[in-house]
């Protein structure tokens, strides 16, 4: 047998150890081979371009942005879990150093294992990408509204590029890990498992500052959209505060709170309690950097993928605009839209076709010469009726300011009205109205400074107008199902466009469905990108603890042996396990839960919309997950322990 068959069999015999991280690389390879099979698609990229060149441009860049995180986030993984085996494996290296094994030697053997390693991991990730390809495209198109899906294609770019993008990051890997065996003599190789752990200590400062700090983080956020203060400053040092505080949560908070339980006799020394607490201890001190990785990355990924989907929600898109359809006609007295009747009732006869419910409403604004956009008060009435609001009374010489952008109303109701008088200028006169509120709805969207007056105030400044802008508006409740009528109407409506020779278009057609179909494929690449960084932060947080559950092994395995000769029952040894596994599985997952909470409160302060729904389906899909991982991790940590008791 030669060196490297000794290298080769050393992985192969320690696979127990190894099958976590050989899983993990693999999981990470196949992830950043699904966003180059994104990149590289051509269709995926065409279809974006037609739809919007920004959209475009941002999901290339997310796409690419996505691959760096997952890229680097893999390199600080695979060296935690190499430190791992180095120092589980410290007594496996002082044996072999005393046999006359040179460190040069071990550092060769190292770095062949972790080559090895990297390259099978290599390979079984792009060929599991490449088997599950096709799903994945299926799953793109529909996140991305693509209505002819996108087909199957293979690039050879992607495959190189995350070969060789994984092939360096694993020799890297493999160089760091030779250096951090250069550390340690022999007696200290071979004592390394021996050597007794320090009781864990924790400060009472430390952690009433924890606590703190996560309150002072949590308020710095809702500062941010409660008062509507939109600095990043104040963000990044709400998040930065709540980061600093889980991490003094679990190395100090966590250890204080299970001593003082300690001291408490009757819950102490109630049956296994004495040793589960006792163990949970050394655990909680001892992983509590884990926790707080797993926790803030776990928070990371729910947080992320709960945006995205509340992004591409129709909710938010209502938010902008309430209409399905808007039909604006624009008339002069040598400018008149002959279409306007025809296209109007086409829109209607299309709707009515196609079995949906709508509400046809209109209105026709006029404007101060100071730039005032107005609308009468039986228009605003009818508009409000159509869309389930409260309908308003004025007299004359009174006027509301409505909101027409989200931003807007979020002034209104934060601050309502900066003043009470409204001064309109028509034709050399002026009149002042008196402004009596704000009102909380947008009525009338994307445009600015629009208020509702009389309808005598309004005779009186639209008299004369040579321009008359007639605004047909139709609510429909299930308007998120109209893109194929949309569409349709577009292509028939253009057919008529009417310029002019100086250029002047008489009319204007607006779907909403359009707009939200491009903030769906805006979504669409932020949850491809959101969830599969998510989902591989997730794996690697599991894979840390499995790390740390068999790191611990050998010394759990010798201590239960020991403690089973005085009376320990099996029953008793998987009580005590599963609440160790419990706290380890899930405190980090409840803390993470806890600050995603709190992101997303803050985020329906900003929506109108609940997001309630994509929160609790992200908890639930990712508990169930946790789930599964612990039934799975206790069986088999278990299965261990049983084989060592008498």
């Amino acid at each position: 047998m030669n060196f490297r068959q000794f290298a080769f069999n050393n992985v192969f015999r320690n696979k127990r150890a190894y099958v976590a991280h050989f899983l993990s690389s693999a999981f990470s390879v196949m992830i950043f081979f699904i966003y180059a099979l994104l990149l590289f698609h051509p269709d995926l990229k065409g279809n974006i371009v037609s739809s919007s060149g920004t959209l475009s441009m941002l999901g290339t860049m997310g796409l690419r942005v996505s691959q760096y995180i997952v890229f680097i986030f893999s390199f600080f993984f695979l060296l935690y879990s190499a430190s791992s085996f180095i120092k589980l494996r410290k007594k496996e290296f002082g044996i072999l150093l005393l046999l006359g094994m040179s460190r040069k030697q071990l550092n060769r053997m190292l770095f062949i294992e972790n080559i090895a390693i990297g390259v099978a991991a290599i390979i079984a990730g792009i060929i599991v990408g490449a088997v599950f390809s096709k799903l994945i495209l299926l799953i793109s198109a529909s996140m991305l509204a693509i209505v002819d899906g996108l087909p199957f294609y293979l690039p050879g770019k992607a495959i190189l590029l995350t070969a060789g993008a994984y092939f360096i990051l694993f020799l890297l890997v493999a160089s760091f890990t030779s250096v951090m065996t250069r550390k340690g003599t022999l007696i200290e190789l071979i004592k390394a498992e021996d050597k007794p752990k320090p009781e864990p200590k924790a400060s009472v400062l430390l952690s009433v500052l924890s606590a703190l700090l996560i309150i002072l983080g949590y308020a710095c956020v809702f500062l941010f959209v409660l008062r509507r203060m939109f600095s990043f400053l104040l963000l990044l040092g709400g998040v930065a505060l709540v980061v600093v505080g889980t991490y003094f949560l679990f190395t100090q908070l966590s250890v204080y709170v299970m001593r003082a339980m300690k001291k408490r006799p009757r819950i102490f020394l109630k049956r296994t309690n004495l040793l589960t607490i006792s163990e949970l201890i050394y655990r909680l001190r001892d992983n509590a950097v884990m926790f707080f990785m797993v926790a803030v990355i776990s928070a990371t990924a729910f947080t992320g993928i709960g945006t995205a989907l509340a992004i591409g929600d129709p909710g938010l898109a209502a938010m902008k605009n309430p209409y399905a359809f808007t039909y604006d006609s624009y008339n002069e007295s040598d400018h008149k839209n002959s279409f306007e009747q025809k296209h109007v009732r086409l829109i209607e006869d299309t709707l009515r076709r196609e079995g949906f419910d709508y509400r046809k409403v209109s209105y026709i604004p006029t404007y101060s010469d100071n730039g005032f956009m107005l609308i009468k008060l039986d228009d605003y009435n009818r508009l409000a009726q159509a869309l389930g609001y409260e309908q308003e009374t004025l007299r004359e010489g009174e006027a509301f300011a409505t909101p027409s952008t989200v931003t807007q109303t979020s002034e209104f109701k934060l601050d309502g009205l900066t003043q009470d008088s409204l001064t309109l200028t028509k034709e050399g006169s002026e009149m002042t109205l008196h402004l009596l509120k704000a009102l909380p709805h947008i009525v009338v969207p994307n445009t600015t400074n629009v208020y509702v007056v009389s309808d005598a105030d309004y005779a009186k400044i639209n008299a004369g107008n040579l321009l008359k802008i007639v605004s047909v508006q139709f609510v429909v409740p299930d308007w998120h199902h109209t893109l194929r009528i949309a569409q349709e109407l577009r292509d028939t409506i253009n057919k008529d466009i009417d310029v002019d020779e100086a250029g002047y278009v008489n009319y204007n057609f607006q779907a909403l469905v359009t707009d939200w179909v491009e903030s769906r494929q805006l979504n669409g690449l932020l949850l491809i990108v959101s969830g599969l960084v998510g989902i591989v932060f997730f794996t690697f947080a599991a894979s840390f603890i499995y790390f740390r559950l068999y790191a611990d092994l050998a010394r759990d395995e010798e201590q239960y042996r020991m403690i089973s000769k005085v009376g320990l029952s099996r029953r008793e040894l998987g009580r005590t396990v599963s609440r160790q596994l419990l706290l380890m599985f899930f405190l980090p997952m409840l803390v993470a839960v806890i600050h995603s909470s709190v992101a997303f409160l803050a985020l329906q302060q900003l929506v109108d919309f609940s997001v309630a729904s994509h929160t609790l389906a992200i908890f639930a899909t990712f508990l169930a997950i946790q789930v599964v991982y612990y039934w799975i991790t206790r069986w088999r940590y278990l299965n261990h322990l049983h084989q060592k008791m008498i």
